[in-house]
């Protein structure tokens, strides 16, 4: 916007980053892309602990990180963009992506020179340039009270989540807990995420109570490459579309806002 073009983004969500589909965990290298990220951090996470098929607990110390309330940091986000002049909207579902065109589920089309695909692991804007996420892992996550002080982030391998994962992030008094696995396992879903719930209010580490629900896909197939040039029109990828994704923990906000970053960069 800056540079006098004109920017348009739109968002099938009713509200910046509502819901939350992540554990919210970003590393502390983020402040030097986002210098504010102080307002919107819960609690700090200071190591990550890995355990594979109740063997010993491998702790990687320092891992410096940091647990934010992800809503209101999208909030920000949207802020910066409509103060640097770019119009933001809401509830806004795109069905549509062609050679320069968007269309709108208002039957609207919006022509484009660059259209940046950040539109998650299923991007539409990546299947019009036949740059898709391939390889997906499909996750269920329960927020839940949080008994003890925790200050890692857990990673748990096993044969019983085949081609995926389990985890537990702190969030000062609720923890995030969930489950991912390979597609074939995702009718398992529920069930291996009621175990581990169950596994830690046995522990005494969380409540019986589960506060929310979510869900999703993570890309864990490697990075696309993100670019179309067809001499007239630039189609670019961001984020979960480009599959910029940690395959072992499914962090993908600080490649969100690096890859975002670029794309702007290129698109001027």
């Amino acid at each position: 916007c800056s540079a006098n073009h004109r920017v348009l983004a739109v968002d099938r969500k009713q509200a910046p980053g509502q819901p939350v589909q992540c554990a919210e965990l970003v590393p502390a290298l983020i402040s030097q892309d986002v210098p504010d990220i102080k307002k919107h951090i819960v609690q700090g996470i200071d190591e990550m602990r890995t355990k594979i098929d109740g063997g010993p607990t491998t702790k990687t110390r320092p891992f410096r990180g940091h647990i934010i309330n992800r809503v209101s940091f999208d909030r920000s986000l949207v802020t910066l963009a409509t103060e640097a002049g770019a119009n933001c909207l809401f509830d806004c579902p795109v069905i549509s992506v062609s050679k320069g065109l968007v269309e709108l589920a208002s039957k609207k089309k919006v022509s484009a020179q660059v259209i940046i695909g950040a539109d998650g692991p299923r991007s539409l804007v990546g299947r019009a340039i036949r740059k898709e996420n391939k390889e997906l892992i499909y996750a269920r996550q329960i927020t839940v009270p949080l008994l003890k002080n925790h200050h890692s982030t857990d990673i748990f391998l096993s044969a019983r989540t085949t081609g995926g994962y389990s985890w537990l992030f702190p969030k000062s008094n609720v923890a995030h807990i969930g489950v991912g696995v390979s597609a074939n396992e995702r009718p398992a879903l529920k069930q291996l995420t009621s175990k581990l719930h169950s596994d830690f209010v046995v522990s005494g580490t969380v409540g019986r109570q589960t506060l929310a629900i979510t869900g999703g896909v993570i890309p864990v197939g490697g990075p696309l490459q993100a670019c179309q040039f067809d001499g007239d029109h630039l189609t670019l990828l961001a984020g979960d579309a480009a599959g910029l994704t940690n395959p072992i923990t499914g962090a993908g906000i600080y490649s969100a806002i690096v890859s975002g970053t670029l794309a702007g960069d290129a698109a001027i």
